[in-house]
């Protein structure tokens, strides 16, 4: 006689499921899908479909004026316009042989510094939020709205800020200025504190993040890893410091790096902390560039009309997101032969399928917001 129950269970049969996460899921931050196959709340692959956001952005630069390109600079990353504002002009600088004022470089670094304030404020806000903490995102967008009123006495602008010019900077920071940003130093660097407090140490926080989506060493190296990712995963690289540029050299500061006291080495609880400790260093290195700020003018004298001798340059910078790459062709003539832009986020997405899998659906939104992904660097 044969058995009903074992019959039954011969007769059920269950499939995976697709399901689309976005393009216009809040948790994405921008347009960016992802395909995911799920057993259940189990993913078993999580591919991200990416170009929604193709602006031709590298084809533009074969159209434009050396100096006219700038602007089009900002929406590469519009989180963290200034880095490659002055990404694209070190190297045309490289290309036409121009030296950058003291004074500039200067102005460079602090603009640059307070932009990775905003970005990482941006990062961390959101983070708490994606996974419904929604105060801390308040308390990080308070924040970040002095940061914008800084950078708007600084270049008139608050997100897309064409500042950084061939030779230096656009307008000189002032002594009042100086001031203000001081002031909110002052202010910021015991709020990094509360902010631990109200999030980053919160127990329900520290378990939803903990031993998630784990990157080792080894995965991060064969997949190009860069920049706070990286450094989560506990190697000490950073752009500022190993291949230097600018006046960092002149500056002291730590390269924080993961450390797996809440979980495993590299999760996603490591890639969040790195980024609130970042923070810290970025206001120790501003308050040492308003002490050092040297006199002079803030731009060098560049030709109206710039014309590189032919050749070509890679450039790398240290981005919010890691290292940020131009890779930059003249023909000698006055527009660009060839702009490519090399961003960390692009090179994050590839990783996210291998690691998405096994994960609950519910820790995808945790995996993209620790890579602090960003969509017009994966698009451009």
């Amino acid at each position: 006689m044969s058995d009903p129950v074992h019959a039954e269970s011969e007769a059920f049969h269950t499939e995976d499921m697709t399901i689309s996460m976005g393009p216009q899921h809040p948790s994405t931050h921008g347009v960016l899908r992802f395909i995911v196959r799920t057993d259940g709340e189990v993913m078993r692959e999580a591919i991200p479909d990416v170009g929604y956001l193709h602006r031709s952005i590298e084809k533009i630069g074969e159209k434009v004026t050396w100096h006219g390109y700038v602007p089009y600079t900002d929406r590469a990353d519009y989180l963290a316009a200034m880095f490659a504002n002055q990404g694209f002009c070190m190297a045309a600088e490289k290309l036409g042989g121009v030296e950058v004022t003291r004074r500039g470089e200067f102005c460079r670094v602090i603009a640059c510094e307070l932009n990775r304030i905003a970005s990482h404020l941006i990062s961390v806000g959101t983070f708490g939020q994606d996974i419904g903490a929604v105060t801390p995102f308040l308390h990080a967008l308070r924040e970040r709205e002095t940061v914008n009123n800084l950078t708007e006495e600084i270049c008139g602008a608050r997100l897309t800020y064409n500042y950084v010019r061939i030779g230096g900077v656009g307008y000189d920071i002032t002594s009042e200025t100086c001031a203000h940003i001081t002031e909110f130093l002052d202010h910021f660097e015991p709020i990094v504190d509360e902010y631990n407090r109200l999030i980053s140490y919160n127990k329900i926080f520290i378990e939803r993040l903990a031993n998630v989506a784990t990157i080792t060493k080894e995965d991060a190296f064969q997949y190009n890893i860069v920049g706070p990712n990286l450094r989560a995963c506990g190697v000490q690289w950073d752009i500022r410091r190993d291949i230097p540029y600018s006046v960092y050299p002149e500056l002291e500061f730590d390269i924080p790096v993961g450390t797996g006291e809440k979980g495993t080495l590299g999760d996603c609880y490591d890639r969040y902390m790195v980024r609130i400790w970042e923070m810290e260093e970025s206001c120790k290195i501003l308050r040492q560039c308003l002490k050092m700020m040297p006199k002079g003018p803030a731009v060098a004298k560049v030709a109206r009309k710039f014309k590189p001798p032919a050749g070509e340059v890679y450039v790398r910078i240290e981005s919010p997101r890691g290292d940020m790459g131009f890779y930059v062709v003249s023909d000698g003539s006055e527009y660009p032969y060839r702009v490519r832009i090399r961003t960390g986020s692009f090179t994050a997405m590839s990783l996210i399928d291998k690691i998405s899998r096994g994960l609950m659906v519910a820790d995808l939104v945790a995996l993209i917001a620790s890579l602090d992904v960003d969509a017009p660097e994966i698009d451009r």
